[in-house]
C-alpha cells in the first residue's frame, strides 16, 4: 500500500494533477528552553471543519505515546489572519470552523528526549521525529508536503533526513505517511557519504553524524557502517530500490541523547550517549546493523498486521518474531561476518540471549506469535501499576532470535541456510512490497525447505512454545552447550542496601528455590541460617559459598512483618555458549567447513 500511494502521488504530482500543498515552517529561536515554533498552512479545504491531529504512535514503535501533551500555544486564523473558533473533542484533536478554505496555524513545541520516537530541541541539535513534532490534516493526508526547517546558523546547524530537498532549506514529502516516516536531524554534524551498486543502480548511503569526536573517528567508525551495509547486501543478493537513490544514517552520540535505534524507509535513527571514543566505536555498530537489516525485513518485508499503520491506535502484529526477531538474529552475525567482531565473540554472545529464552517461564503462556501481541504494552509503553514479566513475557526480539539461530542451523542440516530463505520471502513479498502473513512465511518455508520440514518448524517452535535440540544444532558447527551443574540456583535477584538487608528486586522465577519459598518482590530479607549480612557483601558471591541441595533457613521482612521461610537450592539452569576449542576440543574438518560457512569467516 505504501508503494501504491507513493508511486500514485509521484506520478500525479508529475502530471501537474495535485495543486494543493499542505506547508510546515519550524523554527528554534528558544532551543535554549527546549521549545520550537510551527506554523503550517491547509488551502482548498471542502469540509466546514478541518480537523488536525497529533500523533499517537510513531513508525517502527507499537505503543501509544500521546505526543499532544507536548503542544501548547495553539492558534489558528483564516486567510486574512482573523481568529478562527477552535474546539476540543479530545486529547488529540483540534476542530477548526468558520474558515472560507484556508487555515493558518501555530503552535509550541516542548520536546526534550532525542531517540527514536520522540523530538529533542536544545542547543546542540534539533532531533525531530516528525510525529512527535508535527499536527496533521487526516482528511488531507495524500497531499503533498512542503517542510521548511529554519536551522540555526548561528550554531552551525545543517539538515539531515530522507525528504528530497526542494531548495534551500524546503524539503518536500509525496504524502502524509512518507513524512511520518522521515525524521530529521538538523545539528553541526559531520557527513561521510559511499555509493553501492545494485542491480546496475548506484545509490548513495550516508552517515551524518552529530557528535563531541574527531573527523579521524568518524572515518573510522564509517569503514565498520559500510562493512555492515555490504555484509547485508550480500544476504539477499541487492539492496532495496531506495525511493530517491539514497539511504540515510541519522547519528546522534552526544551526552543528551537517549540510546535507541529506530528504522524508516530509506534512513535511521541512531541515538547513544555513548561517544566514539569512550566505548561507541565497539558499542553502536550493533544498532547501526540491527536497523540497516530493517530496510529489507519489516521496511518492504512487511507483515500485513501493520499496513495501514495506524496514527490513530496502538499497532499490534503476531509477526514481530520474524520482523525484529529474525533481525536480532543477524545483528551480530552480520558483525561477525564483516569482521568486527570475532567468531568467538560472537558465539559466547549468544549465552545471555540465549539463558534469557530458554529458562522463562513464560513460554508455559504465549508462544512466539502470542508474545509479539505485547509490543503495544512493552515498546517503550510506560504504566504504573506492576506486571509480572518474569514469568509472562519472553521479548520477541530475543524469542525470534534465537528461533532464527535455530532455523538457520536446522537448515544447514540439510544442506540449505536461512540466507537464501530470506532471499525467497524478499523475492516473494518484499521486492514487490506485498504484505504479507504468517502462513505466507509458513508457505515460503515448505516451498524453500520442504512441507515436513517446514511444517515441523512452524507446529512445533511458531505455533506452540516448543524449543529445538540446540546441542545437536551446535554440534554441527563445533559450539558447545554447558553447564555449571554446582553452581547454587536462588531464582531472584537480591541486593544488599546500606542498611544490611538484602531486598529482593524482581518476581521471582516460576518454580524457582526463591518462588516455591515464597518470597517475593519487596522482600527484605534480615539472616540467613541465623547470621545477618555484613557490609560490602554480594549475595550471588554469598551463594557461592553453599551447594546444590543445600537448605537456608532465612528471616524476612514483609509490609513490616517479621516472617521466616526456607530455601532449599538448586542447580543453576543457565548455559554457557563456546566454540570446542574453548574446551579443549579440535573441530573435524567437516565441522570447520560448516562453522566457515555460517559464519563466512576464513
Amino acid at each position: 500500500m505504501k508503494k501504491t500511494i507513493f508511486s500514485c502521488i509521484v506520478l500525479l504530482s508529475c502530471c501537474g494533477l495535485i495543486a494543493q500543498t499542505n506547508t510546515y515552517e519550524i523554527s528554534f529561536e528558544n532551543a535554549v528552553h527546549h521549545e520550537a515554533v510551527i506554523t503550517a498552512s491547509f488551502t482548498d479545504i471542502g469540509s466546514d471543519t478541518l480537523a488536525l491531529r497529533m500523533s499517537r504512535t510513531s513508525p517502527g514503535r507499537y505503543a501509544l505515546h500521546e505526543f499532544a501533551k507536548n503542544i501548547y500555544d495553539f492558534k489558528a486564523t483564516d486567510a486574512d489572519g482573523i481568529a478562527l473558533a477552535v474546539s476540543r473533542p479530545d486529547p488529540y484533536q483540534w476542530l477548526i470552523t468558520g474558515h472560507s478554505g484556508t487555515v493558518h496555524i501555530s503552535y509550541v513545541l516542548f520536546a526534550n528526549r532525542g531517540g527514536g520516537t520522540y523530538a529533542q530541541i536544545d542547543e546542540t541539535h534539533a532531533h525531530l521525529n516528525i510525529p512527535a513534532s508535527f499536527m496533521y490534516a487526516p482528511m488531507l493526508s495524500e497531499r503533498p508536503i512542503e517542510v521548511t526547517f529554519n536551522a540555526r546558523k548561528d550554531l552551525n546547524w545543517k539538515i539531515a533526513t530522507q525528504l528530497p530537498r526542494v531548495s534551500g532549506n524546503t524539503y518536500t514529502a509525496p504524502n502524509l505517511y512518507y513524512f511520518m516516516d522521515s525524521p530529521t536531524e538538523i545539528s553541526n554534524h559531520q557527513t561521510r557519504t559511499f555509493t553501492v551498486n545494485s542491480n546496475n543502480k548506484d545509490y548513495e548511503i550516508s552517515l551524518a553524524l552529530h557528535h563531541n569526536g574527531t573527523e579521524a573517528e568518524l572515518d573510522m567508525y564509517f569503514e565498520k557502517v559500510k562493512k555492515v551495509v555490504l555484509a547485508e547486501m550480500e544476504v539477499y543478493g541487492e539492496l532495496p530500490d531506495f525511493d530517491y537513490g539514497s539511504y540515510t544514517f541519522l547519528a546522534c552520540y552526544v551526552p543528551n541523547a537517549s540510546g535507541d535505534g529506530m528504522e524508516h524507509r530509506n534512513s535511521t535513527i541512531l541515538t547513544s550517549t555513548r561517544s566514539l571514543a569512550n566505548g561507541g566505536m565497539e558499542r553502536n555498530i550493533g544498532t547501526v546493523s540491527h536497523e540497516f537489516f530493517h530496510a529489507w525485513n519489516v521496511e518492504r518485508i512487511r507483515p500485513k498486521s501493520l499496513e495501514p499503520f495506524s496514527f490513530e491506535m496502538a499497532n499490534m502484529s503476531g509477526e514481530l518474531w520474524f520482523a525484529e526477531g529474525f533481525t536480532s538474529y543477524y545483528t551480530n552475525l552480520i558483525l561477525c561476518r564483516a569482521g568486527i567482531i570475532s567468531p568467538e565473540r560472537y558465539v559466547e554472545g549468544l549465552t545471555g540471549t540465549f539463558n534469557y529464552v530458554w529458562n522463562s517461564p513464560a513460554r508455559h503462556y504465549f508462544n512466539p506469535i502470542e508474545m509479539s501481541y505485547q509490543a503495544p504494552f512493552v515498546d517503550a509503553a510506560t504504566s504504573v501499576d506492576p506486571v509480572n514479566r518474569e514469568n509472562t513475557f519472553i521479548s520477541y526480539y530475543s524469542y525470534g532470535s534465537v528461533l532464527g539461530l535455530a532455523l538457520d542451523l536446522s537448515l544447514r542440516k540439510i544442506g540449505l541456510h536461512l540466507d537464501d530463505y530470506m532471499k525467497e520471502v524478499w523475492n516473494a513479498y518484499g521486492k514487490n512490497e506485498i504484505p504479507y502473513t504468517i502462513q505466507d512465511l509458513h508457505t515460503s518455508l515448505n516451498a524453500y525447505a520442504g512441507k515436513t520440514f517446514g511444517d515441523q518448524f512452524f507446529d512445533s517452535y511458531i505455533y506452540q512454545s516448543g524449543m529445538p535440540n540446540y546441542k545437536t544444532l551446535f554440534e554441527e558447527v563445533g559450539v558447545q552447550l554447558s553447564q555449571e551443574e554446582n553452581t547454587p540456583y536462588f531464582g531472584a535477584f537480591v541486593s544488599i542496601n546500606t542498611d544490611l538487608e538484602g531486598r529482593i528486586q524482581n518476581n521471582p522465577k516460576k518454580d524457582s528455590p526463591a518462588y516455591l519459598a515464597g518470597l517475593s518482590k519487596g522482600d527484605q530479607l534480615l539472616t540467613i541460617n541465623g547470621a545477618p549480612f555484613t557490609e560490602g557483601q554480594i549475595f550471588n558471591e554469598l551463594l557461592k559459598g553453599y551447594k546444590v541441595g543445600d537448605t537456608l533457613e532465612l528471616t524476612f521482612l514483609r509490609f513490616s512483618e517479621k516472617k521466616k521461610t526456607t530455601v532449599t537450592l538448586t542447580a543453576n539452569p543457565s548455559y554457557v555458549i563456546s566454540l570446542i576449542e574453548k574446551g579443549g576440543l579440535i573441530p573435524s574438518a567437516t565441522v570447520l567447513k560448516n562453522r566457515k560457512a555460517w559464519l563466512k569467516t576464513e
